[in-house]
């Protein structure tokens, strides 16, 4: 073995290593850009350039793991979302493309609006809510999430990203005294008994909170709309990811709920729900 590859080297290495144990050959160059913050192109540039002994000792380690299940994404610590990227951990989801769907819907609806006050529940590493205010900095923005260590990684985020939000810790609207014009929320959907079905890398390496939820994953939807009239203005917005096959059950919750709203379900490229906003 190459006591000091290039970056070429180091990548078919890899290549060879996840072929022979069961790994995929974009994990390895995922591993390899994501230190660097490289996208494809940039790759290429430095294909040819010799990697620094220590970041070759941790791409190998790296590799071997990915290959065992750990998410590539937490074994660099970071993830791209909406063109920047966010310090991750096992406390944290890792960001999403559907996310990302969920942003761009909302952001839409607002192009240049008056400031708001907006709430991101569940936050996570607080990718939607820090996107958010750096896309309108005029808004007030507060994050909440009921893990106290993935508040901490929103805040090093929000820091590190140069966005000034406020991040607080509970439950759901419970820590929450405000008066909201637009709550934002990814909401653990995926019902306990799917568990076995998700991937080994999902299963042990993220939060399982913030995945799973009783009553076949609409749990938290049901107690949400329950709770949120007591924190949103009287033409408040509610926008939720959703599982793919949640949007008719969803719909009639709030509907029940609140009779007068507006609710729409919203699919993603492949036409499977995927996002639902509540106009009241």
């Amino acid at each position: 073995m190459i006591s000091q590859p290039t970056y070429f080297e180091a990548q078919q290495w890899a290549f060879s290593y996840v072929a022979a144990h069961g790994g995929y050959r974009e994990d390895a160059t995922w591993l390899l850009r994501a230190p660097h913050e490289w996208d494809a192109t940039a790759l290429l540039v430095h294909l040819q350039e010799t990697m620094p002994v220590t970041e070759w000792h941790q791409y190998q380690v790296n590799v071997q793991r990915v290959c065992t299940g750990w998410p590539p994404q937490q074994l660099v610590g970071k993830a791209p979302f909406f063109g920047r990227w966010f310090t991750v951990t096992e406390d944290t989801l890792i960001p999403r493309v559907e996310t990302g769907d969920l942003v761009e819907w909302l952001l839409a609806d607002y192009p240049g609006s008056a400031p708001k006050q907006v709430v991101d529940i569940g936050t996570g590493s607080g990718n939607i809510g820090i996107t958010l205010k750096l896309a309108h900095p005029e808004w007030q923005v507060t994050l909440t999430d009921i893990s106290p260590r993935a508040a901490r990684v929103a805040r090093l985020n929000a820091r590190q990203l140069g966005a000034v939000v406020s991040v607080t810790v509970g439950d759901l609207t419970a820590p929450l005294t405000g008066q909201y014009d637009v709550l934002v929320m990814n909401p653990p959907y995926i019902a306990m008994t799917e568990q076995s079905q998700m991937d080994i890398s999902v299963r042990k390496h993220e939060p399982v909170r913030a995945l799973f939820a009783p009553e076949n994953g609409l749990a938290v939807y049901r107690q949400l709309a329950k709770e949120v009239f007591r924190i949103l203005s009287p033409h408040g917005r509610i926008y939720l990811e959703i599982g793919w096959h949640q949007g008719e059950a969803v719909r009639q919750l709030f509907e029940g709920q609140f009779p007068a709203a507006q609710v729409t379900v919203r699919q993603d490229e492949a036409g499977h729900d995927r996002m639902v906003r509540v106009c009241l």
